[in-house]
């Protein structure tokens, strides 16, 4: 499968090919990197299909949409996995994957997926709120910044609202999936238009591997 561009994968999503034993349903903002693993592995007992990743910012959306797919899907694929975190919908999504019987992706949200879980949670009972003032940005995010964040906000026509919305942030902090350079110029270029200091932070694909691994 051949992912579409990223304005496709923000506002439709993405369909299944129907060749695969099992559906995993995800975000559109994860499509490049679950097809980028899809073909590292070889892993072709896998279908991906993906909601729109625009509804990270209509989270009410998710757990309906989800449901909707897994109800078209469910006859055509034994086994269906979710690679969604909560994404704002206060654990109605959870809730809505427990009742429909299928597996999902540990975490709180999508940053988790790509750090680690595991570390985040260390840090948490750590203590640390050394990421309180980090906002954060991914590969997909870091192309789509003006479809997610600048335009939504208002800020293409009210540009001096940077600092009321961003006032409270110190660093954008970039967890880059790829190594390219044309990626992390532009992250520091969103960083420079939000006013905050920049950091890059390598994770590659996270949590992502372990999840989709061993399936089938």
């Amino acid at each position: 499968m051949t992912a579409p561009d990223d304005r496709g994968l923000t506002e439709t999503g993405l369909a299944p090919e129907g060749s695969g034993r099992i559906l995993v349903i995800a975000c559109g903002a994860l499509a490049h990197e679950i097809l980028a693993l899809k073909r590292l592995n070889g892993w072709d007992h896998l279908d991906l299909t993906c909601l729109p990743a625009i509804w990270h910012n209509h989270p009410e959306r998710i757990a309906p949409g989800l449901r909707a797919l897994v109800e078209r899907h469910r006859a055509a694929y034994p086994t269906i996995l979710v690679a969604y975190a909560d994404c704002g919908t206060g654990g109605q999504l959870e809730r809505t994957c427990a009742e429909l019987g299928v597996e999902m992706m540990e975490g709180p949200h999508c940053y988790a997926f790509f750090e680690g879980a595991a570390a985040i949670a260390a840090r948490t009972e750590a203590g640390a709120d050394a990421e309180i003032d980090a906002f954060y940005l991914t590969d997909f995010l870091t192309r789509q910044f003006d479809a997610f964040v600048w335009r939504p906000l208002g800020l293409d026509r009210h540009p001096e609202l940077v600092t009321a919305y961003f006032g409270n942030y110190r660093r954008l902090v970039y967890l880059a999936q790829t190594e390219d350079a044309a990626l992390d110029r532009q992250a520091e270029a969103c960083a420079t238009r939000l006013g905050l200091a920049y950091e890059r932070r390598p994770t590659g694909y996270g949590d992502l591997a372990g999840f989709l691994s061993g399936r089938g």
